[in-house]
């Protein structure tokens, strides 16, 4: 994009400028666009599950009723509590609605088409996905009220215990791929399985790790069984309960922005990204894109189902899952995948 720009007499610097502005507008906009659409398909799902119709009067089969919702939040008046701190208050939903944005500008949607495309890709993913935890402690401090505060802790420990084991789990990935480049993870997946199976999930080793990186997935953007930050019997509402309007919608635009980026990083880590399931010529007639939006929203719809069919785990069943399950267990493969990779890459 930097060229076409330098070709219509522009100087370099002004290009890159402008290539990036566009890049950043061509993947932030659909992002939101498709935020919206999946909160939509998010309740018809849970409807479908519960023997209802969900959404079905605002637009054609209620496909509108997303941005209906959008317009009133818009048109409400934003409340601050007396007692809060009126900045901090205020700017802890734009962090976090920031942060679920800048994550995706590493996420390969084809071969080469990345907004950044850094070697330590993986690394910048985990660098921002540790910063969300900012605006929800900050939230739940600023607000001066106790059920938010409580739910902020909460979730603060919640987001720190399962950030440990999907590390763990993503050196295992990283190990087999021989980097931390996401295009270079993909690729490395191809023709994985007996020369025909794109994907890392297909790996007897590497599968466990997927079952335990999509629980943590889970836990770390706050879904159901997971949503202990919202539990109504003892939080109200959460960390978001002084929130109102506009400040309300972006702690909830940027919830589902972090559920695709979970499902966006399954697909890219375990299951080849935008390569076809099958190392099969005819299937790479399909553009990679289509190969990567399919699986996001299979994953999409596995978040869906969950959070439509399981209950609520108890605080203490969360912790214990995450520090006495994941983490030895996630510990252990990184050894048995070490192990093993030095065994047949390095032995004989």
């Amino acid at each position: 994009m930097t060229a076409t720009f330098q070709d219509w007499g522009l100087t370099y610097e002004w290009a890159w400028g402008l290539a990036t502005i566009a890049g950043i507008l061509l993947i932030a906009l659909p992002l939101m666009l498709a935020v919206a659409m999946i909160i939509y398909a998010d309740r018809k799902i849970w409807a479908a599950m519960a023997l209802r119709r969900g959404p079905n009067v605002v637009g054609p089969f209620g496909l509108l009723q997303s941005f209906a919702d959008g317009l009133k939040v818009f048109l409400q008046e934003t409340i601050v509590p007396s007692a809060a701190n009126k900045g901090l208050f205020l700017i802890a939903p734009i962090i976090t609605f920031t942060v679920a944005l800048m994550a995706w500008a590493v996420i390969p949607f084809n071969s080469g088409a990345v907004l950044a495309d850094i070697n330590v890709g993986l690394l910048y993913v985990l660098a921002i996905s540790s910063l969300g935890v900012y605006g929800i402690v900050i939230a739940g401090w600023a607000s001066n009220s106790k059920y938010p505060f409580f739910s902020a802790m909460r979730a603060a420990a919640q987001m720190i215990s399962y950030e440990v084991s999907i590390g763990f789990i993503l050196i295992c990935v990283v190990l087999w791929a021989g980097s931390f480049n996401l295009n270079a993870i993909v690729l490395a997946q191809q023709g994985h399985v007996f020369g025909l199976l794109n994907g890392f999930v297909f790996n007897p080793l590497l599968f466990p790790m997927w079952v335990m990186f999509l629980i943590s997935g889970m836990a770390e953007t706050g879904r159901a069984p997971f949503d202990l930050t919202e539990a109504e019997s003892e939080l109200v509402a959460g960390y978001q309960t002084e929130y109102s309007s506009m400040s309300f919608a972006l702690y909830w635009l940027g919830e589902y922005a972090n559920v695709l980026l979970m499902c966006a990083l399954n697909a890219t880590l375990f299951f080849g990204g935008w390569l076809p399931p099958i190392d099969w010529e005819p299937l790479y007639a399909v553009p990679g894109i289509i190969w990567l939006f399919a699986k996001i929203l299979f994953f999409f719809f596995i978040f869906s189902w969950v959070k439509a069919t399981v209950p609520r785990y108890r605080y203490d069943q969360l912790m214990r899952l995450g520090w006495k399950v994941f983490l030895p267990v996630s510990l252990l493969f990184v050894v048995l995948v070490s192990g093993w990779l030095m065994f047949t890459r390095y032995g004989a």
